[in-house]
């Protein structure tokens, strides 16, 4: 490179790199996987550019200043596993994707299969890994759809851009269809546990009819520790997960953080009853209904809602001796959106990369809870636990949920009007259409600067990313690891919490700030 490369703080905790091509971030990207920077968790590569995810404040800016003068030799595949995707080359776009790049549809066929394909890096999905043409000149620009499916089929192999990649689960998606696969893209049993890793050298094989697979890998986990039943569901209210802290570290397979919503309310549960931090939670929307199996220990926290043991009220962030056969209840949330139980010695589940936590979009982890038994791990008498604050940050404004949210501008603020500005001078409500994977935000939609497609670019938990319609969406803990929207700002990871309780009909400013001071900027 013969000039500096553009560096974004992105929040409070990530940098972003802005590279001149995919070959630049390839090497970035190799280097960074064998030399860590101090204090880095993930390294996210994408068609142009890096992002670096940290442990902290001091980490990213630290980062930062490193990634000014950074200088790696140039890419260079190792030893590369040999991986042959077998395709029916009956896509739904097959017809239509010829004709944007003026071919037949059997000479696009030929260009797929006779190409040699590489890994370049992992995509929004667990499995889903980019491929490019191991040789430049082989390269196809495919246009994407112009209004993307709201349900990809699992198998599905499509093309979008110079990429080339199979859906390993369904999801929504733009890509042009050519064919479909039964070769798994992702088990989380092996290691690694996506098919396609960065490097390997992909071959798509046309076959005439497909060889049936059994068995399914949606919410493929890990064996449970050992554990005994510790509480029937009576009620799960509206939603009830299995969380702990998440799978940090796995982007490059694809794979999001997850997590609890709000990890402080999960934290200050587990600290009740004297379990560690990591340990599974539940996290409960809409109220929820316990009944013992086993003399235990429960604290509930998070969102201001009514809560009983045996009948007797009890304190959010109390710990609460239960007997068996006595209930525990959490009534629906006055104050806040999600509250959060747990149970002595922690709710079991089995894993997927060393968490129980539930990823909604992606499919990992258990399956939301719906009734039936909750396993718990075993664990000696002691203490009943110690109480701790409960630490919701929202408040009532109008009658409803509100919250300031601080966020750090860009790395896309240029391509609005007015940039981040205009983001913060209006207070916006939360959309029915929020879930974990984001809150939708309604309001007046901001007006782009700027035309044209952005390349997909890693994502943090926090992005407030801005789709066609000028509606902000800000991604929490099970958003994709990768998008193409452009993000205006992005909520530090100090207010990540407090994002995650803000409930429909709830309303939000978010507060420009200095990424190492954390005080306002405008």
């Amino acid at each position: 490179m013969t000039t500096a490369p553009r560096i974004h703080r992105i929040g409070s905790r990530s940098v972003l790199v802005d590279l001149p091509d995919l070959t630049t971030v390839m090497a970035w990207h190799a280097e960074l996987t064998r030399a860590p920077l101090p204090g880095q968790i993930d390294v996210i590569a994408a068609a142009c550019t890096l992002l670096v995810n940290t442990g902290s404040p001091r980490a990213a800016r630290r980062a930062a200043e490193a990634l000014r003068t950074f200088a790696p030799a140039p890419f260079q595949a190792g030893q590369a596993t040999e991986v042959t995707v077998d395709v029916v080359y009956d896509g739904e776009d097959l017809s239509e994707a010829a004709r944007l790049v003026g071919m037949s549809p059997e000479a696009l066929v030929a260009w797929h299969t006779g190409t040699s394909w590489v890994g370049a890096f992992g995509g929004f999905a667990p499995g889903f890994t980019y491929c490019v043409p191991g040789d430049p000149a082989d390269a196809l620009d495919m246009p994407r759809r112009p209004s993307p499916r709201t349900a990809v089929p699992a198998g599905a192999v499509g093309l979008a851009g110079g990429f080339s990649a199979v859906y390993p689960r369904q999801s929504p998606g733009g890509w042009q269809l050519l064919g479909t696969t039964t070769t798994p893209m992702w088990d989380p049993s092996a290691t690694p546990p996506a098919l396609i890793a960065p490097g390997d050298r992909v071959a798509y094989r046309a076959v005439r009819e497909h060889v049936e697979v059994t068995g399914s890998v949606r919410r493929s986990v890990e064996s449970a520790p050992p554990s005994r039943p510790v509480m029937r569901v009576e009620d799960p209210g509206l939603l009830t997960l299995l969380q702990d802290l998440g799978r940090p570290g796995n982007g490059d397979l694809g794979v999001t953080e997850s997590g609890a919503a709000d990890g402080a309310s999960a934290r200050a549960a587990n600290a009740a009853v004297g379990n560690e931090s990591s340990l599974a939670v539940l996290e409960n929307i809409g109220g929820l209904e316990l009944r013992a199996l086993v003399d235990t220990v429960v604290a509930v926290t998070g969102a201001q809602a009514p809560a009983t043991v045996g009948g007797r009220p009890v304190a959010l962030g109390a710990p609460a001796l239960i007997s068996a056969g006595e209930t525990v209840i959490v009534g629906p949330a006055t104050l806040g959106l999600r509250s959060y139980l747990a149970v002595r010695g922690g709710f079991t589940a089995g894993q997927v990369l060393g968490s129980a936590a539930t990823d909604m979009l992606s499919g990992l982890g258990p399956e939301p809870v719906t009734g039936g038994t909750l396993s718990g791990a075993f664990r000696a008498r002691g203490t009943t636990g110690t109480t701790v604050a409960n630490p919701l940050r929202v408040g009532l404004r109008d009658g409803v949920t509100h919250a300031e949210l601080r966020c750090v501008p860009g790395p896309r603020d240029d391509w609005f009007a007015g940039g981040v500005e205009n983001l913060a001078s209006r207070t916006w409500e939360v959309s029915g259409r929020s879930n974990r994977v984001g809150l939708r935000l309604d309001g007046d939609p901001l007006t782009r600067s700027r035309g044209g497609e952005l390349a997909s670019e890693g994502i943090i938990a926090g992005a407030v990313q801005v789709p066609a319609d000028g509606l902000p969406v800000v991604f929490l803990r099970d958003h994709a690891v990768t998008g193409g929207y452009p993000v205006v700002a992005a909520v530090i990871a100090e207010d990540l919490d407090v994002a995650g309780q803000l409930p429909p009909g709830g309303t939000v400013r978010f507060i420009p700030v200095d990424p190492d001071t954390l005080t306002p900027i405008i």
